[in-house]
């Protein structure tokens, strides 16, 4: 006879705070490979924690264990894990099924746990099924099917790895009479193909049926009578030559993925308000910095639009607050003269404005006048539309001559008639058109900029504005990266003409790192108020798992007996969390996106990038990581024997 199990006093120590309680003592015993036992006891006679033992579910206190001659005492839990993967086949009073998977699966967990192929799984649990005339019940769930069937899904699930021994915890106990003497009827079977049957049992009438019986009482074992000594060791050697050995992982991360479906899906009003945090984080992150961005690029456009590499002369009009006196006369067109031999400048472009009343046939319409030079439309990046600009010549002979903005163009030319050629009164001296700006629209202070017209300099110095100060000079600086220098010398330039500091100088290249710089800030600002949202779903996620552990505590018990090792439970658990965060990111991905879109509908300015997308349904998924982790672990470290006894 072959000893396939060997205790050597084992002693069971459960403590309570100060309190020890010892449940077993010094319990030694064998039992041979092929053997039918029944261990008989009331309950409190510790025949359940000597179970928990003999199947590597729990830890004696003290003693020495002895599975085929090799000590298991001081296994680890992964070690435990494989040995009751490859050794053990467990047969609960409650059957343990997983209540959201089909027979046919919860027949297969064992094998998913021992790195069987897909294929392999399938194949053998339907034919397992099949042998104990479960085959059409393959796709029933367990609360579709009887007592009766679902303990035999429990012992096919046993037999799944090979089940070498077959520990049977009150097999009958729920059971009616007929379905009980069936289940007691297959165990004989499987005994008698070569499996090791211990049956834990307090029924004198179940116990009976077995070849030998131990009789538990208070911890210690007070009879051991063996009534037929019948064991198969060639059978039992080849169980265990047949046995499933795999990596001993999960088989691939599809199976863990439908597990986690299967699981979220028996909870779907929970996991669709846990999937709201989710999607409203995601979305508010995509849709919010969608908008940041399109408000920073419409922003960035229209200083563009004026040249960034453009610097903006005006008086320093505090000079003139101080009470000092005197009018303001500082900028002058020869100062724009004097500033075109800096090598660095391409052009200067002096300006001066009025506020005009321009009149065509019967309709009036007060508008601003700008004096400017022929390099007005480069300096401000602005097309010609129709016609042509003012040229030297008119700045030369006064010429009175002007060019419309749209906006002008349309309310004086309200019927489509070309104003090329025209003659229109400007404060009722007459100028003729000579061109239309392009459309321009509104500027960055929300002003519109195609309500002007533009006359040459010196035509309205003299005959509109009545005066020779101007109000601006616009530089446009050959090389960008010495704006700065260029700028520190134009203005010691105006000092010395001026004698005195009376100009003050814009660099636009500054005022776009500026609005650059307040923009980033901005949208930084809307991203952590997103971000906030997705901590939010981030905790709904916790949530949602912290509760699914404790619901799911016996399933948990049922994994570790079947060969589940810390890491696959782990396992499990992370991608149950990282599963709810990628659905939420996705959906959240298109109501982030859905958002802007109706944004941009309603006018405005939106620009959608990758990158924001792509952050936020990263950061969904760091979340499900992140927030799945601590309960996972929980679940990792639970004691199968604890998980197992449950409620």
């Amino acid at each position: 006879m072959t000893t396939i199990i060997s205790l050597k006093d084992i002693s069971k120590t459960y403590h309570n705070g100060d309190l020890a309680v010892e449940v077993l003592h010094g319990i030694s015993l064998d039992i041979d490979a092929g053997e039918f036992v029944a261990i008989i006891g009331q309950s409190g006679s510790g025949k359940s924690t000597l179970m928990n033992i003999l199947g590597c579910l729990d830890k004696p206190t003290s003693g020495d264990y002895l599975l085929d001659g090799e000590h298991v005492s001081s296994f680890d839990a992964d070690e435990l894990a494989a040995l009751r993967r490859r050794t053990f086949g467990f047969v609960f009073q409650s059957y343990n099924l997983i209540p959201t998977a089909s027979a046919q699966e919860n027949v297969e967990v064992p094998a998913v746990y021992a790195g069987a192929s897909a294929r392999d799984r399938h194949d053998r649990a339907e034919a397992l099924l099949n042998s104990l005339k479960l085959g059409d019940r393959l796709d029933h769930r367990p609360n579709q099917l009887s007592g009766g069937q679902q303990q035999r899904v429990s012992i096919a699930r046993a037999l799944m790895n090979g089940g070498r021994v077959i520990l049977a915890d009150e097999p009958t106990g729920a059971l009616d009479s007929q379905s009980g003497e069936e289940v007691m009827a297959l165990l004989r079977s499987m005994n008698e193909s070569g499996h090791t049957i211990i049956v834990i049992t307090h029924s004198r009438e179940v116990a009976e049926q077995a070849d030998r019986l131990i009789e538990l009482r208070d911890g210690r074992i007070i009879a051991d009578r063996t009534k037929k000594r019948r064991s198969n060791p060639e059978a039992a050697s080849g169980l265990k030559q047949r046995a499933i050995e795999g990596v001993a992982a999960i088989a691939d991360v599809t199976e863990a993925i439908k597990m986690a479906l299967r699981a979220l899906r028996a909870n779907l009003f929970r996991t669709i308000l846990t999937l709201l945090g989710i999607v409203i984080g995601v979305g508010s992150v995509v849709a919010m910095l969608a908008i940041g961005t399109g408000a920073q690029n419409s922003v960035l456009d229209r200083i563009s639009s004026m040249g960034s590499d453009l610097l903006v002369i005006r008086p320093n009009m505090a000079n003139f607050r101080g009470g000092t006196g005197g009018s303001v006369v500082t900028l002058i067109p020869a100062d724009a003269d004097a500033i075109l031999e800096h090598p660095n400048v391409a052009f200067a472009v002096p300006e001066m404005t009025s506020t005009v009343t321009v009149r065509y046939g019967n309709i009036d319409y007060q508008t601003s006048a700008n004096g400017t030079v022929p390099q007005y439309p480069v300096a401000k990046s602005w097309k010609i539309g129709k016609g042509e600009f003012i040229n030297q010549n008119d700045m030369d002979t006064y010429a009175p001559v002007t060019v419309l903005g749209k906006t002008v163009e349309k309310t004086l030319f309200p019927d489509g008639e070309s104003p090329l050629g025209k003659y229109v009164l400007v404060n009722k001296i007459p100028f003729q058109v000579i061109g239309v700006m392009s459309e321009m629209g509104a500027g960055p202070g929300g002003n519109d900029q195609d309500d002007t017209i533009l006359v040459p300099l010196t035509t309205g110095s003299m005959r509109l504005f009545g005066q020779r100060n101007v109000r601006s000079i616009t530089v446009q600086v050959k090389d960008g990266a010495a704006i700065d220098a260029t700028q520190e010398t134009i203005q010691a330039l105006l000092d010395r003409r001026h004698k005195k500091q009376d100009t003050q100088i814009t660099n636009m290249a500054s005022i776009r790192e500026a609005v650059t710089e307040t923009s980033n800030t901005l949208k930084l600002f809307l991203g952590a108020v997103a971000a906030i949202s997705l901590l939010v779903g981030g905790i709904g996620v916790m949530n949602i798992m912290l509760v699914s552990v404790s619901e799911r505590t016996r399933e948990i018990g049922v994994r570790m007996a079947t060969g589940a090792r810390q890491r696959d439970i782990l396992l499990q658990f992370i991608i149950e969390a990282l599963v709810v965060s990628a659905i939420g990111g996705a959906i959240g991905v298109v109501a982030g996106l859905g958002t802007g879109v109706l944004a941009k509908v309603l006018g405005a300015p939106i620009s959608f990038t990758v990158g924001p997308v792509v952050l936020a349904f990263a950061c969904s998924f760091l979340t499900g990581l992140v927030f799945g982790y601590l309960p996972a672990r929980n679940a990792s470290r639970l004691q199968p024997a604890v998980a197992l006894s449950s409620e």
